[in-house]
This record gives structure tokens, sequence and C-alpha cells, in this order.
């Protein structure tokens, strides 16, 4: 069944010239989004060389006897190696701006190019899935670094996740110095991954069905458990029946795997200003030293650590579901409102606002209602970088320390408010006037749903999170539609008939606030004319459309037509009380 299984350096996987990878043409497409994106880079960065990046099942074929070559068809990990090759082809970007002459740097460069295609036929080194164009995608990539030269440029490929992807990551490794970028590279192609080969595809469905449907495999969660509920009976503390009761009420209060992953490294970065809880040399908990830092914790008092982590498992359940929390449900609104914008970083220090400053309500209700400014802002502009963030969290609890006895909101939203570590108010107005919904989605709807909110009375309320079938009820309209056919009554209406013009338009235009709305969940409303998606109803004849009565749509009801000029009056209405709901109170307007 299977054939080898070796460990791999990053290096090896694309450097090989007699190896080709190969994805089946039905393979589903390339489906990792930012959040996947934004995790391999800031793990590749964070841990030391040598980071291990999972396991790749392939399907070897020789091509050539002769020359050795071989084809490997990817079965599973396409995710990773395509998005690792997009990372590439962004630094190769970088290195051919350079002007450096130098052996090294030449030599780099030209690996550099021979990760992505192959050095004596020029065919490429990994070959993409024909599915939603993924392939044609993959090559206008190489094609924009040049190293291919195929002059056709699909229409529309700014919107899909290859080219997103690649333009991510090349926004990312812009901040650097170019030292830093050969730091960069040296980490990337160090990565390790354990390639295994099957000799069938009925091998290679067995396999997977193995390696991902025989229970989650054994997370730093699952090790610290074993160890703590372990040492606790070998101290004779608790039994073990009795340690397990109550690891399960810290299970039940954090959910899944992610956040309990991420609750202990929060809760060390939180209160390792204690001396029980800090080890010396490591001044942060990241995944690659979690284990060694709670060895040491159970090592030297197994039982405060089990306590504490059970403890505080409890509060840090509050963020994670503040609505159906009955602590500290004075907060539940804020907190539901930081937990909509995604403020996890936040939560650092959070657990340490709670646990020292649990009486000072005002302090605690003033810190997070700026924090959820605060995150609103930094999701758009991403300023600060997402890499930093953990760093700020942990020095404001720190600042908080030096505080303690005097602290207020104004010192906290002081050290926030640094210029490294904050979008300033011109540079967020000016992400409010672009193109929101591509910029981030999930900050768009948060802000359309906060404006509505400061509309509503208790008479007069709309649950505007509420989800039917794990769908948001309401969602964001494009009133302009955005999809890739425009109807004609839009043509007409948008562009007086011209078609082309409609389609400049829509690309300025679509995706800007002004042309963003909250509207009942229905599929079919998007291509509908203006007047058809103003009366829309459904089948309770219940309004869906811009008659549905909230706040944002009030201009829009009483509307026959909807132009441009529409969209650029409602634009900068939006943007002003956006700008105006999230400002902090000493600024002025950019």
């Amino acid at each position: 069944m299977i054939q080898s299984a070796y460990q791999h350096p990053i290096s090896n996987i694309f450097g090989i010239d007699t190896v080709k990878y190969v994805i089946p043409r039905f393979q589903r497409e390339y489906v990792w989004r930012r959040e996947h994106w934004e995790n391999l880079f800031n793990d590749l960065l964070d841990n030391e060389k040598g980071y291990f990046l999972g396991t790749v099942i392939s399907i070897p074929k020789i091509i050539s006897q002769v020359l050795g070559n071989t084809e490997h068809e990817i079965i599973d990990g396409q995710q990773r190696l395509i998005t690792i090759s997009l990372l590439y082809a962004a630094i190769y970007e970088r290195y051919a701006k350079e002007t450096r002459t130098d052996d090294d740097f030449i030599a780099q460069r030209t690996n550099l190019k021979y990760k992505l295609i192959q050095k004596h036929t020029n065919e490429l080194k990994l070959q993409l899935s024909e599915q939603n164009q993924n392939l044609i995608d993959y090559i206008s990539v190489l094609n924009e670094i040049k190293i291919l030269n195929n002059a056709n440029k699909p229409s529309n490929l700014g919107n899909r996740k290859i080219y997103r992807a690649y333009q991510y990551f090349k926004k990312r490794i812009s901040d650097y110095e170019f030292e830093k970028i050969i730091e960069i590279l040296e980490k990337i192609d160090s990565a390790v991954v354990v390639k295994i080969d099957v000799n069938s595809h009925s091998d290679a469905y067995v396999l997977f069905e193995s390696l991902n449907n025989r229970g989650e495999p054994l997370s730093p969660i699952d090790l610290i458990k074993n160890n703590v509920l372990s040492e606790l009976e070998n101290r004779e503390i608790k039994s073990i029946e009795d340690a397990f009761s109550e690891w399960i009420k810290l299970v039940e209060n954090l959910s899944d795997y992610p956040i309990q992953e991420r609750f202990l490294r929060q809760y060390y970065n939180a209160f390792r200003y204690r001396n029980e809880i800090k080890i010396k040399g490591i001044p942060k908990a990241t995944k690659s030293n979690l284990i060694k830092i709670y060895e040491e914790l159970i090592k030297t008092d197994v039982n405060l650590i089990f306590n504490e982590l059970v403890e505080k498992s409890k509060m840090y359940s509050c963020f994670i579901k503040p609505q159906n929390n009955e602590n500290h449900n004075a907060y539940s609104k804020k907190l539901t409102d930081l937990l909509h914008i995604q403020a996890a970083p936040s939560y650092t220090f959070l657990l340490y606002l709670f646990c020292e400053h649990k009486d000072n309500i005002e302090l605690i209700e003033e810190s997070i209602d700026f924090l959820v400014k605060y995150f609103v802002r930094r999701n758009l502009t991403d300023i600060p970088g997402t890499r930093d963030l953990d760093s700020i969290f942990i020095g404001l609890v720190d600042e908080c320390e030096k505080n303690k006895n005097n602290l207020s909101s104004q010192i906290i939203i002081n050290y926030l408010t640094q210029p490294n570590r904050f979008a300033r108010l011109e540079i967020f107005e000016e992400k409010l006037r672009g193109h929101i919904y591509e910029e981030n989605v999930d900050v768009a709807r948060f802000i359309l749903c906060k404006m509505e909110e400061t509309h509503q009375t208790k008479e007069i309320y709309t649950d505007l999170w509420k989800k039917d079938d794990n769908k948001y009820a309401w969602t964001i309209e494009h009133i302009f539609p955005e999809g890739d056919n425009i109807p004609k009554p839009w043509v007409d209406m948008i562009s007086n008939g011209n078609y082309e013009e409609a389609k400049k338009l829509k690309t300025d235009w679509a995706h800007k606030l002004g042309n963003l709305t909250l509207t009942g969940y229905n599929p079919t409303l998007g291509n509908l004319s203006f007047e058809k998606k103003r009366d829309r109803q459904d089948n309770k004849g219940d309004y869906v459309g811009y008659k549905n009565g909230l706040y944002l749509n009030k201009e829009l009801c009483n509307k026959d037509t909807w132009t441009i000029k529409d969209i650029q009056a409602r634009n900068d209405k939006l943007i002003n009380q956006a700008s105006e709901l999230f400002r902090i109170s000493n600024e002025n307007s950019g």
C-alpha cells in the first residue's frame, strides 16, 4: 500500500528538477482563504527553522526511465503546496526588483525560479487542477512575475483566490527589508512535510480516510491534559477520575481544539508577570513552545496550574460565548460586539483585566468599548500587522501592571493609540472610501450592523446577527449588482445602455460602502431590477428588500432609480457616519 514515507524539507519538494507535481483535473479548486494564508505565514515566521507543515499523499509515476523523471499525482496536500508556491512567487517578484549582481543573490533568484518551473523544460513545477480557472489563474501569476511569457490575462482575475493569495503574500513581504526576506525564504525552504507515496488511488483513499477520520491527532491540549491528570494522581492530589471530571468543565467552557490551544497561549501571556507563572527565557507563548511551558508549570505546581486553568476557562467562556454566559452578564452585549469584530488577540488583556480589576465596572466597560473601535480600524486597515498583535496586548498587560494602583481606561487607550499600534483616523477613512467589501467583508458587515443598531430602540429591534441554518438571516446586499453579468435594466439605468461603461462603473463602485446595505437572506435578490429588489417580499408577505424597515434602507425604499450619483452621495453619508461611530474622543477628522 505505502511505497515510502519520508520527511522532506520544502526546498526538496520544490527543488528537485526531475520531479513534477500534478493535481488531478477532477480535484476541488483552491479554497484556502486569508485566515489560512495568514496562519501559514505567521507560523513560518514565529517558529524556528524546520517547522512541520503536515503530510502530503501522492502517487508517483515514472515518466522517463532514462532521465529518472517522475510525476507525482497529489491526492492530499494541494492547498498547502499551492499556497507555498504562491509565497515563493511573491518572494521571487521581490527578488526581481533588486539590482544586486553578487553571485549569491543571482543563485538564490535562479533557484527560486526553478522552484516554480522545471529547469530544462520550463513546464510548471506544480500543475494545478482546471477547476474554477485555477490553472489559468496560476499561470497568470507566473506571467506577472515574468517567469512565464503568456500575454493572456483572464478577466476578473483580481477577485479569485489564487491571485488574491499571491497579492496577500506580496503585501506581507513588502513590509520587510531585503535581508529579512532572505531569512523568511530560509524558513520556508527548511519547513518540513512528510510525503507519503502510495501505489494507487484506492490505496490513497484508504490512507486518506485513515489519516483524517480516526479522530483528531493528539493536540497540545491533549498532551497537557494527560500530563496534568497523571501528575495530580502521582502526587496524590486528586484521583484521575475526579480531575478528569473537572477537566471536562474546562473543555465545555472552551469548545473546540483551536480555541483551547489559543486559551492556553493567552493564559500564559496574560499572567506571565506573576512569579509562579513566568518561566525564565520564555517571554511569550507560541504554538511551538506551548508544551514546554506547561511541562515546566506542571512540574513546579500542578495543583496551582490545574485550578487556574479550570477557573480562568470560565472567564474565557464569557469572551467566546458572551450571550450564553451568566457570568459577567453586564458585559455580554459589549463582549458580543468584540466577538463579532474578531478581536481574539485582545483576550490576553481581557483575561488580565477581568481577573485583576474585576470590580472596576467602568474601567472594563470603557476598555471594551475602545477595543471594539480599535479592531474595526485594525481589521480594515491591517494596522498594526497581525503578527504584532500578541506582543502588543502582552505589552499592554505589562503597562497595566506598572499602573495597577491608578489604572484608567485613558492609560489603556494612550498605550494602544501609539503610532505603531493604531490606525490613524485618516487611514481608516481612506479605507472606508475604498472597496470595503473586497477589503474585508466581515468588517463591512459589522459597520453596517452597528450603524443600523444606533437607530434601533427597544420597541424597534432587529437581531442582525441571527443565524438560520448557520447563515446570517440578514446579509450584505449589493444594490448595484456585483455579478459578472449585469442585467439589462441595470445597464440602462447606470450607463444609458452602454454595457462596457456599466462594467467599468461596477468595478469602480459596486463594492463601496455607499452601494451596500442589509436585507433578509434571499439568494435570488441579487440580479433583480432596482424596483423588484426594493419591493421584494418573502412567501409570508414580509418585505425582504429595501422596504424591510431598516434605517439603512430608509432612503432606498422611496427611490425609483439607483445611479452612480446616488451611490456617491450615500457613500459620503455612510463614511461620515462610520467615521463618527468609530472615532476616538480626542481625534479630529482627516
